[in-house]
């Protein structure tokens, strides 16, 4: 758009908001470099851990023990090529799966590589899994039901004992390596957990690990989430994504506790975007730990300066943290707040991810309580299938608009008093302005701010309960005020025609 539109544009619509009080930062991407990153805005990704989700094959079960959480338990790509409409039904519009690579057989300190993590070969399927045409037999699944997969590439290391180390001793950092190493490059140089640490610098090993994303692009991976980047020499990740670039691949990295200056730092590199634990941590102190929401605007503030906004990969848990409904003593209260949460999640700017049972609100402490098998329909609670129907519901509201799939996101400043349990923002696509509204505190509340915005009736939000009733939400503006009637632990959105 050209810069004067844009000004006027933003313009137009301050003033229509009334901006009752002074407008907060507004969440928009920088102009692309003429290689930018491949356009996944919009997207929801969906993560799942093939061996904790479904058991399609019950002839690659050997050493299941599904009474040890560090055990195989048999999930297999069968299983998951099977529920895959599980996936397309709630909503989301991409899969992303932990590695699938062969691992050692047997465990490796009481824990199999049931992860993916340990890899011994990057390019074989491991034969709990399946095979590799059972695997390309679920990427085409996948895109006939209109799913983009992404699939998690291991960079960093090897696993434990595994061939490559007396095949290759060269290609490895040894421990002097690592003692002499400072800084930044500790991080680099050592060992993560003991595991076998790539060297990336040397010539042979960069050309395998780009060989290994050409080697799957091939069976039909459209991205890759990148896992412990910050363990991985810098020169060769920006070599990596620059060709993943060129070959229309969306890479998201994972940097354990990642902000918006990290987001900013590996954008800038190259990578499409990483995964924000800053907001992850603000969403679960805010929504389960009863901080407020003072943290969660702080970050969005923050955020909205990073190159691609629109990238930011957005999520409650995953398998590294513990289940964000076990944030909460009591069951029924994880499962209300989980609910409340999913539904903020789809009003933010940024690609929202929802790991495998997040959607029913299941529990799990650290890992490996984290990762207890996945649960479908038919042994849900009724309350677990509430959270489902109103987390597909959320979804749904997101998908059918353009302003929360892809427009700007403007945090409006309310007064300090309320600011720790009413957060509220604008976001604007095309001809097309929602208001967004979360409500923080424990109960019921009306909210009544000064606007400058034309009457306006009563509104509904576009949320739906389960059942499908409306959601008891409401929103009108009458004498100069914008009122707001919101349930408590709730998040509302209204279209603004």
């Amino acid at each position: 758009m050209h810069p004067t539109r844009t000004l006027q544009a933003r313009s137009l619509l301050a003033a229509w908001l009334g901006l009752w009080l002074t407008a907060g930062t507004a969440q928009t991407a920088t102009q692309p470099t003429p290689a930018g990153p491949p356009d996944w805005e919009g997207q929801i990704i969906y993560q799942v851990m093939p061996d904790r989700f479904f058991d399609g094959d019950l002839s690659n079960d050997a050493d299941v023990n599904k009474q040890d959480l560090r055990a195989w338990h048999g999930g297999d790509l069968a299983g998951l090529s099977q529920k895959l409409t599980y996936i397309r039904d709630l909503g989301a519009t991409a899969l992303w799966l932990t590695p699938i690579y062969r691992q050692k057989d047997g465990l490796t300190g009481g824990t199999a590589g049931y992860h993916g993590y340990w890899p011994y070969d990057f390019r074989a399927v491991d034969p709990h899994f399946g095979t590799l045409p059972t695997f390309k037999a679920l990427t085409g699944t996948a895109h006939g039901l209109g799913l983009r997969v992404m699939l998690d590439q291991v960079i960093n290391h090897y696993g434990y004992d595994a061939p490559a180390l007396l095949q290759h001793p060269t290609w490895f950092h040894n421990q002097a390596d690592c003692e002499q190493a400072t800084g930044s490059a500790k991080d680099t140089d050592c060992a993560l957990s003991g595991l076998p640490d790539l060297n990336q610098t040397v010539p042979e090993v960069a050309q395998m690990l780009q060989g290994n994303a050409d080697f799957w692009r091939a069976q039909g991976v459209d991205a890759f989430r990148y896992d412990a980047v910050k363990h991985v020499d810098q020169d060769f990740l920006e070599a990596l994504v620059a060709r993943d670039r060129a070959a229309g691949t969306f890479t998201l990295g994972e940097y354990f506790g990642a902000d918006s200056g990290l987001i900013t730092r590996y954008q800038r590199l190259g990578l499409s975007s990483l995964f924000d634990f800053a907001l992850q941590d603000a969403l679960k102190g805010g929504i389960m730990a009863g901080r407020g929401l003072g943290g969660v605007r702080t970050v969005l503030q923050q955020d909205a300066g990073t190159p691609h906004p629109g990238l930011i990969g957005l999520f409650l848990d995953n398998h590294d943290l513990p289940r964000f409904a076990s944030g909460t003593l009591f069951e029924d209260e994880g499962q209300a707040r989980s609910a409340y949460a999913l539904r903020a999640l789809m009003t933010l700017k940024g690609i929202p991810v929802i790991w495998q049972g997040s959607e029913i609100a299941m529990r799990g402490g650290a890992d490996p309580d984290n990762r207890r098998d996945m649960r479908f329909p038919d042994a849900w609670t009724p309350a677990e299938k509430a959270v489902y129907d109103s987390t597909r519901d959320a979804i749904a509201v997101r998908k059918a608009s353009p302003a929360l799939s892809r427009g700007d996101l403007h945090l409006l400043n309310v007064p300090d008093p309320l600011s720790s349990d009413l957060l509220l923002f604008s976001r604007s696509a095309g001809r097309q302005t929602v208001l967004v509204a979360w409500n923080n505190g424990k109960d019921r509340k009306t909210y009544s701010l000064k606007s400058e915005l034309s009457t306006r009736t009563l509104t509904q939000s576009l949320f739906k309960e389960p059942g499908g009733t409306p959601q008891k939400a409401t929103m009108s503006v009458k004498g100069g005020y914008l009122h707001l009637s919101l349930p408590g632990k709730a998040a509302a959105v209204f279209e603004l025609k």
